[in-house]
């Protein structure tokens, strides 16, 4: 996280916790007026208490900033598609994916098809008779050398 961004996530914290401690002495100052109003009228409305509009706002800036805060400290989105993903790690290799610090992002696993092009049933048949039709040629000549 940048600066800016735990400066965001840190304040709104605090001035939610603010708007939370004033809703909750806001209702415990009126609950005995709303008791008292209650009791004098018969009307299911006199006994509810609405928050005054500042601790609502302050709610909401509140939380605003500490999305805003949260969202400017997270690391760029991943790709979507894989072969656009593995274009960028056959591209840029690990350090296509460091974080801002020059560190490489832990979650990063390398080419994603590796194990697809190690598999037994994608081994290239022609290249391995190639380079066996070369080695037997090798022997040939060393044999027909030695002799």
């Amino acid at each position: 996280m940048t600066l800016l961004s735990k400066t965001f996530t840190v304040f709104g914290s605090i001035l939610l916790a603010h708007a939370c401690y004033s809703a909750r002495e806001h209702t415990a100052l009126q609950s005995p007026r709303v008791v008292t109003a209650a009791a004098l009228s018969s009307s299911p409305a006199a006994g509810s208490v609405s928050l005054p509009v500042d601790i609502i706002i302050e709610t909401i800036v509140s939380t605003v900033l500490i999305i805003t805060g949260l969202v400017l400290g997270t690391k760029p989105l991943r790709p979507l598609e894989w072969r656009v993903w593995a274009g960028k790690i056959e591209r840029e290799g690990a350090e296509g994916f460091t974080d801002g610090s020059g560190k490489v992002d832990r979650d990063y696993v390398g080419n994603p098809f590796s194990v697809l092009e190690s598999r037994p049933n994608f081994v290239d048949i022609r290249r391995q008779r190639r380079e066996f039709a070369e080695w037997s040629r090798q022997k040939e000549k060393f044999l027909q050398q030695g002799q």
